[in-house]
């Protein structure tokens, strides 16, 4: 028995293991034609390569959920098409013991997602945002993005925040105290460097607004006392889907404190903690199949019907997850509802197999 769980786990681990190769490869040449139209300043081609390698990570995690579902189509096809089922059928190995076969590679993937999706995505792809950011001239303007924050009678804003904590393309808007809403003062800096108690920048550039007209003053470093931190502007700089979980239930917190919607945070939260059974729910549908109406059919007419279940199960949950941020009901059940009608979709089909 534990000749026949290592042949039926490696076939299945090594068919999920292709299909990701070539799913992510399809992504990451997505990605490359539709980073031409982000050249501008210096950021060049060889640029939006090094931004697509660096996002890779990223693509990987994504697509791991997809490739779990045609690759158990594909390795337990492998063994359908060669009657190997159905000897192990005969020899007495019953359906849920080949489905506990199916698991163990399935589960190893899942946890290569959690860790690459709680480790190296909230890094690799602040990284990746930032160098693109700056190249495009995030360093040197304002930029159209960033982070804009308040203190007291100060306008901040943030172009990039790299994973070391360091700024680039600070802007300040400082006016004065009252009701009168007076522009005293506007500065940039090129960059900024946390110190623990505020920041350092440097290459600051102030203009002065007086009754005279005004004056500009230049400055090699300028110490900015403020409370805000490398990791709160990171929060807020960054996609809700890029963060990890910790974060994003914190931050999700923070926003609700603070009086803001963080619907979004919400559903990008709840996303990522159930992305494990998203995975389970999509391999059971496959397994499903495989025993099921696919039982006879050819490798690819399970790998379009792989397909089809995949874009009707991510079209339902990208129509719930929206929906919840406009009609207010929880984000929770909007992430999972498709997971529950799949998973009694495919115990029903098991149910009629076994």
């Amino acid at each position: 028995m534990k000749k026949l769980s290592g042949y039926v786990s490696g076939t299945v681990f090594y068919s999920i293991l292709a299909v990701l190769a070539v799913v992510v490869a399809f992504d990451v040449m997505a990605a490359m034609i539709d980073g031409v139209s982000d050249l501008k300043g210096n950021y060049k081609f060889p640029d939006v390569l090094v931004y697509v390698a660096t996002t890779l990570p990223g693509r990987i995690y994504e697509n791991i959920p997809f490739s779990a579902l045609i690759g158990c189509l594909v390795g337990l096809g492998l063994l359908a098409g060669n009657t190997e089922l159905v000897v192990m059928r005969a020899a007495g190995v019953s359906l849920l013991r080949i489905v506990a076969f199916v698991l163990r590679p399935v589960l190893l993937f899942i946890v290569i997602a959690v860790l690459i999706g709680e480790y190296a995505v909230p890094y690799t792809e602040q990284l990746a945002e930032g160098r693109r950011a700056m190249l495009q001239g995030g360093k040197n303007r304002l930029a159209e993005s960033g982070l804009w924050n308040r203190e007291k009678n100060e306008f901040i804003h943030v172009n990039v925040v790299f994973p070391n904590g360091d700024l680039y393309g600070v802007s300040h808007y400082r006016f004065e105290e009252g009701d009168d809403h007076v522009l005293k003062e506007v500065s940039f800096a090129k960059s900024a460097s946390f110190l623990g108690n505020g920041w350092q920048e440097s290459d600051v550039a102030v203009t002065l607004f007086t009754e005279d007209g005004t004056r500009v003053e230049n400055a090699r470093t300028r110490l900015w006392e403020s409370n805000l931190s490398p990791g709160l502007l990171r929060l807020g700089l960054m996609e809700a889907e890029a963060l990890p979980i910790s974060e994003l239930y914190e931050y999700a917190r923070f926003l609700e404190r603070q009086g803001q919607d963080p619907g979004r945070h919400w559903l990008a939260f709840w996303n990522k903690t159930l992305q494990p059974l998203t995975t389970l729910s999509l391999v059971l549908i496959a397994v499903s199949f495989i025993f099921g109406p696919l039982r006879e059919s050819t490798t690819g007419l399970r790998i379009f019907s792989g397909v089809i279940t995949g874009i009707v199960f991510s079209t339902f949950q990208d129509l719930l997850g929206p929906a919840s941020l406009v009609y207010g009901f929880p984000a929770f059940f909007a992430v999972l509802l498709p997971i529950l009608v799949s998973m009694l979709f495919g115990f029903l089909l098991l149910r009629r197999a076994g």
